[in-house]
């Protein structure tokens, strides 16, 4: 199995996290505060340098007010349409 930092669904998965981020007028250093972390946890999963794991990728996105589930069912959409890993 290949790494997944910098596919094209990594990419969307943190372009997901990022958008919802900013729908909800967030800033990096608010979400960080919410997840118990520095900000720079934050800009560097969003920056594509850093992986989130599964459990870090469901407080995210409750840390961002949205829905794991959902979050995560769009990534998979995207993944299947475009073909890519």
């Amino acid at each position: 199995m290949r790494k997944t930092l910098r596919t094209q669904g990594h990419s969307r998965l943190i372009a997901l996290l990022k958008e919802q981020r900013l729908r909800m007028r967030l800033t990096q250093q608010q979400v960080a505060d919410q997840l118990g972390v520095p900000q720079s946890f934050v800009a560097k999963y969003e920056g594509g340098e850093r992986r989130l794991d599964v459990l870090e990728f469901i407080e995210a996105a409750e840390a961002l007010g949205a829905d794991p589930h959902e979050l995560f069912a769009a990534v998979v959409a995207q993944v299947k349409i475009e073909g890519t890993g």
